[in-house]
């Protein structure tokens, strides 16, 4: 197990040693959220430090993992993060589509922190279990962050709907990131508390960064070898995110369309290889499969492109939204990807279309691709609606539960 040394944690060991479990920061009374995640992943830092940053919260986050090499290539950004973390010991291994993670430390790792309120993001491994047991035996109260929606693929196993429902009964409320989510969770636990703590990156960073990349569009295009218009998709490259959807939409556009717009694809996994031969048959047309692509660098695709399509088939949320809109991109996308509730207004600030529906989302591209003044339009909504979408809102809605839940167990 590893930890960082950081005032909130200092904070945690004094309150051990006094035995209470209210903190004070001058004359703040400060309560201890703990939060239990899978990875130190990338998106979730901003968010986090911005949660550490709340007058009335003592934040210490447990990571089951540093990362998951097998199913993403991220960057771990540890010298990003400003709140009290530690990454607990753990034996992994993927079996075909199967994600087997085990840790040892749980309990432990809570004793330690002496949580007020403790949130499980997920219920899918041992180690969630595990934490929900420990704050049933202690009377700590504990939130779900779901991020489920009726949409979902995994609703589709019995056992995991069996093992999530069980999950549910035994919280003590949910943390959502939106209006997909909060539906989702009203359907199964009618009667508790479910509080929204909108997803969110960091907005400020990709803008910055897309904004440079812009200033000299052209140089940088040709050093990333990239169309001089395209339209955008970043994500895992694998059958149910719609990349094979995306391509033969791109087959269907205008003649005049796909002879003035590029499609570029961000990402890897085991659908490149027929996305890429698929590709290469489209004429006219310019098909670029780039890879995966670290964050710093991302931001320069967002930048320099004119539309993003995110056509996806099962997609809990889809935090690549929230970079395209801050980016100031129009965006085309699903009606089942957990954030177009949120984030995508048809017609506004970009297009909703059926999962699956090839012809529609052709529509759509064509429809952006033949007017400028449509794009710039919807790009300056984009713009508008993330800006309800950061990093202190979502720490907000994270405070302001915690702030409830407490009160209510009082």
């Amino acid at each position: 197990m590893t930890t960082r040394s950081h005032p909130v944690f200092q904070d945690l060991a004094l309150g051990q040693e006094s035995g209470h479990s209210l903190r004070t920061t001058g004359t703040v009374p400060k309560r201890r959220m703990v939060i239990l995640t899978e990875i130190i992943a990338p998106y979730r830092i901003p968010v986090f430090n911005a949660l550490a940053e709340q007058p009335g919260v003592s934040l210490h986050v447990i990571f089951l993992a540093e990362s998951d090499p097998s199913q993403r290539q991220w960057l771990v950004y540890k010298d990003e993060i400003r709140f009290s973390y530690e990454v607990l010991h753990s034996w992994r291994r993927r079996l075909g589509k199967y994600n087997f993670l085990l840790n040892w430390g749980v309990s432990e790792a809570l004793r330690r922190a002496s949580p007020d309120l403790v949130v499980c993001g997920g219920y899918n491994y041992l180690a969630s279990w595990n934490c929900l047991w420990w704050a049933r035996r202690k009377k700590v109260p504990i939130l779900l962050w779901v991020e489920s929606t009726e949409w979902d693929l995994r609703n589709r196993y019995s056992l995991v709907e069996f093992l999530k429902k069980r999950f549910m009964e035994d919280c003590d409320g949910f943390v959502v990131p939106g209006k997909s989510s909060a539906q989702y969770v009203r359907s199964h636990q009618a009667t508790k508390a479910v509080f929204t703590a909108p997803n969110a990156v960091d907005s400020g960073l990709f803008a910055r960064r897309a904004a440079a990349a812009r200033r000299d569009g052209e140089a940088n295009r040709k050093a990333l070898g990239l169309p001089a218009r395209f339209f955008l998709s970043v994500g895992r490259l694998v059958v149910e995110k719609g990349v094979l959807d995306l391509l033969e939409a791109y087959r269907e556009l205008s003649q005049e369309s796909k002879s003035e717009w590029g499609l570029v694809f961000i990402g890897d996994g085991p659908a490149r290889a027929e996305l890429e031969r698929r590709a290469s048959a489209i004429q006219p047309g310019r098909v670029r499969v780039a890879g995966f692509i670290q964050r710093d660098e991302l931001a320069s695709y967002y930048g320099l492109a004119e539309v993003f399509v995110f056509p996806t088939r099962s997609d809990p949320w889809g935090l690549v939204v929230n970079e395209a809109l801050a980016c100031g991109l129009p965006v085309i996308t699903t009606d089942i990807a957990g954030c177009t509730a949120d984030l995508v207004e048809n017609g506004w600030n970009g297009f909703v279309f059926r999962a699956g529906d090839v012809p529609a989302l052709a529509t759509a591209m064509n429809t952006l691709a033949e007017s400028s003044e449509l794009r710039e339009q919807m790009a300056r909504h984009s713009l508008e609606r993330v800006e309800e979408y950061s990093p202190a809102a979502w720490a907000e809605g994270m405070a302001q539960a915690m702030k409830l839940v407490l009160r209510e167990s009082a």
